[in-house]
């Protein structure tokens, strides 16, 4: 496969497999690229790159630096911003599992604990508070397995994966 339609399928299956996560298909596009390019680029490369507008990538940009991927490198002498993504995809695994616990895991942790002190004691309050309570319990457990993750460096993780296969 030549690298031109190697990069192409690459950057196309990424868009895909991201909106399949909940991620913005541009967003995880201007990343995939951001990832494989040698040196840093500009919104105007991206744009002609992934024909999308200027709009659509300093939104995406933005999203992409607000999650903690890719950052801007000012050159002396030079009018454009130009981006570059972190690229030690064990750290990148960590950012996004961070970002994804503070913004899904977090808040329903939150609701949860709120909805566990419901009044009532109809059976239908208790089955309730049951629910909410054991919802909290896998979900905490949840949080704490992220939180070890997050923690851990790649080979202690993966070694206690295959424990658990």
């Amino acid at each position: 496969m030549k690298f031109q339609d190697a990069e192409s399928k690459y950057l196309e299956t990424w868009g895909s497999l991201a909106t399949q996560w909940g991620i913005n298909r541009t967003m995880a596009q201007i990343h995939a690229l951001l990832l494989i390019s040698v040196g840093e680029l500009s919104a105007e490369d991206i744009m002609a790159k992934l024909q999308i507008s200027r709009g659509n990538a300093n939104m995406n940009i933005r999203a992409l630096m607000d999650w903690g991927l890719i950052e801007k490198k000012l050159t002396p002498g030079e009018r454009r911003e130009f981006f570059v993504a972190k690229k030690d995809i064990w750290e990148l695994f960590k950012q996004i599992t961070r970002e994804r616990r503070k913004r899904e895991i977090d808040p329903v942790i939150s609701v949860l604990q709120e909805l566990k002190e419901v009044d009532g004691n109809t059976p239908e309050a208790k089955e309730f508070k049951k629910v909410m309570t054991d919802i909290t319990k896998v979900t905490t457990k949840l949080n704490r397995i992220i939180d070890l993750a997050i923690k851990s460096d790649e080979n202690w993780l993966m070694s206690k994966m295959k424990d658990l296969i």
